[in-house]
């Protein structure tokens, strides 16, 4: 596979750490992640975090491809530019479109209760496989109907780490409650039925919740220390 193998088309969005396009490789539309250089930072260090960022998301990637846990598939990953080449998943949006959608349809929040188990028992299963995504949102979790159902796809895996340590487990639950309860009005028993759903799900789910508990704590000081 080359650079004269793919298509222009067009370019998506830009996040803190990377661009990304999604364009045409062989007929086959796909999305490019290209991780940028940040002008702040040393060269040497700058060069040092984009590789070890970008090997930490194919990694994981690959992790979660390996225990049956849907992602985008990996087609190529270039280390020299800092790009990753990976499957476009059609017909899906992000969860965070999706309640959007849902309520500029008129839909209560409240009725979403499936959708926030699906949600604890997918993070369940990327905790008991030792995979800690690190910037859990709804924004970086794709839903795609299918016939019955729908499937859930994390994507945006930069942050993420390998581990079981359920401080590691409780923090990442942690980023994801404040997302959610910033994002989306009166999303706290979506965000219990997610809990719920968790701690069923996943054998080492009370402990890490005990952790959740202790980062909400250490939180709430930090806030009122300023």
């Amino acid at each position: 596979m080359s650079e004269s193998h793919v298509q222009e088309e067009g370019f998506l969005f830009q996040g803190a750490e990377a661009r990304v396009y999604k364009k045409t490789l062989y007929g086959k539309q796909i999305i490019i992640k290209e991780r940028f250089s940040k002008k702040y930072r040393h060269p040497v260090l700058d060069s040092h975090l984009t590789d070890q960022r970008l090997k930490s998301e194919v990694r994981a990637i690959l992790k979660c491809s390996s225990c049956g846990i849907k992602t985008p598939v990996i087609y190529m990953v270039d280390f020299n530019s800092s790009k990753i080449y990976m499957e476009y998943i059609a017909e899906s949006i992000t969860i965070r479109d999706y309640i959007e959608n849902f309520l500029k349809d008129g839909g209560n929040i409240n009725e979403l209760a499936s959708l926030g188990r699906q949600m604890g028992k997918l993070i369940g299963s990327l905790h008991a496989n030792g995979i800690i995504h690190g910037d859990l949102t709804t924004s970086n979790i794709l839903i795609k109907s299918k016939e019955s159902g729908c499937d859930l796809i994390p994507i945006d895996f930069g942050l993420s780490s390998l581990g079981r340590l359920p401080e590691d487990q409780g923090v990442d639950l942690y980023v994801l409650e404040r997302a959610m309860l910033s994002t989306h009005l009166n999303s706290e028993k979506l965000f219990e039925e997610l809990l719920d759903e968790y701690r069923l799900s996943f054998q080492g789910g009370l402990e890490a919740l005990n952790k959740l508990s202790e980062v909400r704590m250490r939180g709430r000081k930090r806030t009122m220390v300023g």
